[in-house]
């Protein structure tokens, strides 16, 4: 009888052991791929016609594709830090796009998807363009991440850029890994393939542990720059090249991903900071069918292809029409791995049940579009977007730039109030604001509103809710 009482207490002993590897639950990897200056329409499933992306299409096919997807800004620098932080980037003094040497950044009270992440033990890594200040406080490693291979600004940042003529005087640019300068990038056909390979080398050294992998890549920002591997195999020139290979980096990642075993519990997002910059013409990309492009407050500035899969928990092949913006990405994933949010406030709502289509009406009463500094230019709430007066940039009746030299922008002057249906008008053809005078009224006061918070420079009105950005001397 005291045999068998040993035997059973040894059982119960050792069987209350580690678990096995296999069974202990593992929060998700996440993956944020972001490309520069790509439109809308330069994805197949978008409606590319003329570039091969075979592997965002398989995204597609796998996850979900989001047909109103909006970046916080149509801009580089205001954009990047909508989309770390969850806020507009107004309400955490984030505008433009940052020149080199610039004695402003991301404030580092400010909580970034890495920081939350590594928090509760992810790794975190970033191989591509920072864009949030080049002083070494405002730096990668600062916010959040434990490895960066990249650059800190935009790649037509450089004394070498044709744009830039006499008039700039930029340093040359810097080729960092974490905070030291390993080299410096006059020649940028390999760099794709360099992010693409560090990318990879990340999933490699922590698929035993949880990790935030951001890939934010340089292209197809001007000065293009393409491998030999895609050079000339796009029926769209050299801007196509450029798209199917940040493609091929797609396929690459999540072939690693697939061969470590870790596809099924990888969320993989894709998408990109802004609109295409017109003026470049053939070395821009296409908004179509969306109006204008970077730089401004219409469809093709901040409307962007957007796709996540998540084999694990999401069934393949939906398209969720529900407006979405890029500050919904850090609360979301906030959700989905049980990480605290920020203390700071944020203006970005978990949006995950409706990419899980368990509803077809987001937490977001409206979206807010500001650009430049402060200023307040549209709203986007249900399928109505209004337009405030305010001047804007266009290509219209232009002619445009060729071969990585730009043209000439002409500016309008919006003098009057525009609400387009941009569900069933997705080109912004026709104002239908004297059709709609409640639908006005109604978005006027949800404006005004957010006036009172984050301010409205147009109107010369301060908020009450806006941080300051990191500053340095």
């Amino acid at each position: 009888m005291i045999r068998f009482l040993v035997a059973i207490f040894a059982v119960i002993l050792f069987g209350c052991g580690e678990p096995h590897p296999q069974e202990v639950k593992r929060p998700p990897n996440i993956v944020l791929i972001f490309t520069d200056d790509q439109g809308y329409g330069d994805v197949g499933v978008y409606g590319a016609h003329d570039i091969s992306t075979p592997n965002l299409d398989r995204m597609a096919k796998t996850g979900v594709q989001l047909s109103s997807f909006y970046a916080a800004q149509a801009v580089c620098s205001a954009s990047r830090a909508g989309l770390l932080t969850g806020c507009y980037p107004n309400r955490i003094g984030i505008h433009n796009a940052m020149m080199p040497n610039s004695t402003k950044g991301l404030n580092p009270s400010e909580t970034t998807i890495a920081e939350m992440l590594q928090d509760i033990g992810y790794a975190t890594g970033i191989f591509g363009k920072w864009h949030l200040g080049d002083h070494p406080d405002f730096m990668p490693n600062k916010h959040g991440f434990d490895e960066w291979f990249g650059i800190p600004y935009s790649n037509d940042m450089w004394p070498y850029h044709p744009q830039q003529g006499p008039v700039f005087d930029f340093p040359d640019l810097p080729l960092y890994e974490n905070e030291v300068v390993i080299d410096t990038l006059t020649e940028q056909s390999q760099f794709t393939t360099q992010i693409t390979e560090r990318s990879i080398d990340f999933i490699q050294r922590h698929k035993d542990k949880p990790f935030f992998l951001y890939v934010p890549h340089p292209q197809p920002h001007v000065p293009l720059f393409v491998s030999d591997k895609f050079k000339g195999k796009s029926d769209r020139g050299l801007y196509g090249d450029v798209i199917m290979e940040l493609d091929w980096s797609v396929g690459e990642i999540i072939n690693s991903l697939k061969a470590n075993g870790l596809e099924d519990n990888t969320i993989v997002i894709f998408t990109s900071d802004n609109g295409p910059w017109l003026s470049y013409g053939n070395h821009a990309g296409s908004a179509r069918p969306l109006r204008e492009g970077k730089g401004t407050g219409w469809e093709g500035g901040q409307r962007e292809p957007f796709l996540l899969q998540y084999p694990k928990k999401l069934t393949g092949g939906k398209v969720i029409d529900a407006p979405v913006m890029a500050i919904d990405i850090l609360p979301t994933l906030a959700e989905l791995t049980g990480a605290t949010l920020p203390e700071l406030r944020i203006d970005g709502k978990n949006v995950w049940s409706v990419i899980s289509g368990e509803t077809t009406a987001g937490p977001q009463e409206a979206y807010f579009f500001y650009y430049r500094v402060n200023e307040l230019f549209g709203v986007r709430y249900g399928k109505w977007k209004l337009y405030f007066p305010h001047r804007y940039r266009t290509m219209t009746g232009q002619e445009a730039g060729t071969n990585g030299l730009p043209g000439e922008y002409r500016m309008v002057d919006l003098e009057a109030i525009e609400l387009y249906d941009v569900v069933n008008d997705i080109g912004e053809t026709t104002n239908v604001a004297a059709e709609n005078p409640k639908v006005v009224e109604k978005i006027k006061l949800l404006a005004n509103t957010m006036r009172s918070r984050l301010g409205d420079s147009l109107l010369d009105l301060e908020g009450s809710e806006t941080r300051q950005a990191g500053t340095v001397k």
